[in-house]
């Protein structure tokens, strides 16, 4: 589950792109990183529980595989072809983070009833240490990301876009590199609203928990998972829009400062995450059914 709460507090553009693709091309040797959804951080199954959620967990891999990677691939194809041709426009990006998005939420609609029903499982004393768990993940992002000043949130956050953005296009141009400084720099504390609406979502699970075994858990743990969006805090859905802008407007400027060689570089990126996904046994196994 933290794994996939990160991709609802970045730009899904840039997670799925420029931050998660080297992450995404292991996904079959960590089973929690495509699949969003994991206890792990939180909750201490028996050995019961994790046998069977191992089993269940297997079957949605091989549905994932199957059915879902062949559009990541085409996904993938379609990005590669607004960096070949020149087209990375903010239209073009917002399609592509849409398609992202409706995959997402195709993958957490699939996994929600195991989801339930594992949820519905759990005895009081794992709930209280899932919440603990909540209250310490808490704790140790406060301190990561909102115990500096702002200046330095806004510094750290410009290095990190940065050793993204190296990894992808490789070295940037002082041009490049000072457009991400004032992309950091345009986000303020957006910090700030991204914890309050990640504690908001936590709390809003843990009550649900609570009520596991009320005729309304199932479509609540539904919207919690799949229609997330709809229980943001106003002034995180405020600032949710302005980060996708600021990212977008941000990628956009830089493929058109690009060199060749950045662009080469991105190209090559791209085609070794579909590689990734291609020489997938279970893939390849679905495509000569």
């Amino acid at each position: 589950m933290s794994r996939w709460l990160k991709y609802i507090t970045f730009v899904l553009m840039f997670s799925l792109t420029l931050g998660g693709c080297s992450r995404m091309g292991l996904a079959y040797r960590n089973l929690d990183v495509i699949i969003p959804w994991t206890l792990g951080d939180y909750l201490d199954m028996n050995g019961e529980q994790k046998g069977w959620f191992n089993e269940r967990l297997k079957e949605h891999l091989s549905w994932h595989c199957t059915t879902q990677m062949p559009s990541y691939l085409d996904w993938l194809d379609r990005l590669q072809s607004m960096v070949a041709s020149n087209q990375v426009t903010d239209d073009a990006l917002q399609a592509r983070a849409t398609e992202a998005k409706q995959a997402i939420a195709e993958t957490a609609r699939e996994i929600t009833p195991s989801a339930v029903e594992l949820l519905q499982g759990l005895d009081d004393k794992q709930v209280a240490e899932m919440n603990e768990a909540f209250a310490k993940d808490q704790r140790k992002r406060e301190v990561q990301y909102l115990k500096p000043s702002l200046d330095q949130q806004i510094k750290e956050r410009g290095e990190r876009m940065e050793k993204r953005l190296n990894d992808w296009l490789g070295p940037l141009s002082p041009t490049q590199r000072q457009r991400v400084a004032a992309w950091s720099n345009a986000l303020g504390d957006q910090n700030t609203q991204w914890i309050a609406n990640r504690v908001h979502w936590q709390k809003q699970f843990s009550a649900a928990v609570a009520q596991r075994q009320s005729p309304e858990f199932p479509q609540r743990i539904e919207t919690l998972l799949v229609d997330r969006e709809r229980l943001w805090t106003p002034e995180y859905r405020q600032a949710f829009a302005k980060t996708e802008a600021q990212a977008r407007s941000l990628f956009v400027e830089l493929m058109t400062e690009s060199t060749p060689t950045q662009r080469q570089r991105l190209q090559t990126k791209i085609e070794g995450v579909k590689k990734d996904f291609s020489d997938l046994k279970c893939l390849k196994a679905a495509k000569q059914s």
